[in-house]
């Protein structure tokens, strides 16, 4: 073989370069808005047809404790509707996003008045065991997070008929624990609306949790602290913006505001340096099926325009969007 010939032989083959499509922001703002219309429009549009309560399928262990089937059809819609509400008060416009965001809200209207008709066979139940605080006051949560697309379109029955499911809360008493928030942002929002409200509710929320702080942006749920997500799943976000009813009704000073919102942005930082470059973040304590709810807090304080300096929004935006194609991509969840 001559030298040539050994030259041409351990030559390395030439490899095709296929390009990297470069993803952008309006991708992932589009992946964002299919990955929300695929977990909400079941829930919504079966509430505006009268259909959830037949359609929605109950899983459960043997031994569960919770009267699903009491309570579950709240839990959806509530928890619908506070993830949602933010994009739902957007304006309307005629891009494919805006055209997903009409139907969205036009259909959650109509299953509003559904959920509180007591001859709807969707009405929901407010008035038996305790999970419904819970719920509820997600309900509540986004009232207060879009008023104005969510509350005030509502006809003046549809709005009596949640003031008094609303009120029928206070013959249950909130656990001693982030709970007193369900109980005390429920009241929040009557208090918005200048209904008549419980002070009680409201000041003993906001003065246990106050008293729960245990620094460096964590709350402990109850006397004893826990390690989970639950100062992202209820407690952050829910005081902050239960202060800020308060404040704007002159009931609290815009200082317990603002330190609030100080402990949140904290929090915010914890949670964004905890999500890996691969999308993934560390399981630990209850409720982890909650999945992204677990960034709520985060997802808030970009949302207020609160990022530290050292954040960037687009940081916040590309993190959340590998944790929702691993979490979401393999159509497993």
């Amino acid at each position: 073989m001559l030298k040539s010939d050994v030259c041409i032989a351990q030559k390395p083959a030439s490899k095709k370069i296929i390009p990297v499509k470069q993803v952008t922001g309006v991708d992932d703002r589009a992946f964002w808005v299919k990955t929300m219309n695929k977990m909400t429009s079941p829930v919504i549009f079966n509430l505006a047809k009268g259909t959830l309560r037949q359609n929605m399928p109950l899983e459960l262990a043997p031994d569960y404790y919770l009267p699903v089937q009491q309570v579950t059809y709240l839990e959806a819609v509530g928890r619908t509707v506070a993830g949602i509400a933010p994009w739902l008060a957007l304006p309307d416009d005629d891009s494919e996003e805006g055209k997903i965001r009409r139907q969205l809200r036009t259909a959650l209207l109509s299953g509003l008045r559904n959920a509180v008709d007591p001859s709807s066979p969707d009405y929901l139940n407010f008035r038996t065991e305790s999970q419904p605080l819970v719920d509820a006051a997600f309900l509540a949560h986004g009232f207060l997070r879009a008023p104005k697309a969510l509350w005030e379109p509502l006809d003046s029955q549809t709005k009596k008929r949640f003031i008094e499911e609303f009120k029928s809360l206070r013959t249950r008493k909130a656990g001693y624990s982030n709970w007193l928030l369900f109980a005390g942002i429920t009241e929040g929002f009557l208090l918005k609306i200048g209904e008549q409200y419980d002070p009680a509710r409201i000041d003993y929320a906001i003065r246990k949790i106050n008293e729960w702080y245990v620094g460096d942006g964590w709350y402990s749920d109850g006397p004893r602290f826990s390690m989970d997500y639950y100062n992202s799943f209820v407690i952050q976000p829910m005081l902050v913006d239960l202060l800020q009813v308060m404040v704007e009704k002159k009931l609290a000073s815009q200082g317990e505001y603002e330190q609030a919102v100080k402990r949140m942005v904290r929090h915010a930082e914890f949670l964004e340096r905890i999500i890996s470059s691969e999308g993934t973040y560390p399981v630990f304590g209850r409720s982890i099926t909650y999945r992204t709810g677990a960034f709520q807090a985060l997802a808030q304080v970009a949302l207020m325009e609160k990022l530290p300096g050292h954040i960037q929004p687009a940081q916040v935006r590309c993190a959340l969007t590998k944790v929702m194609h691993t979490m979401f991509d393999g159509n497993q969840n």
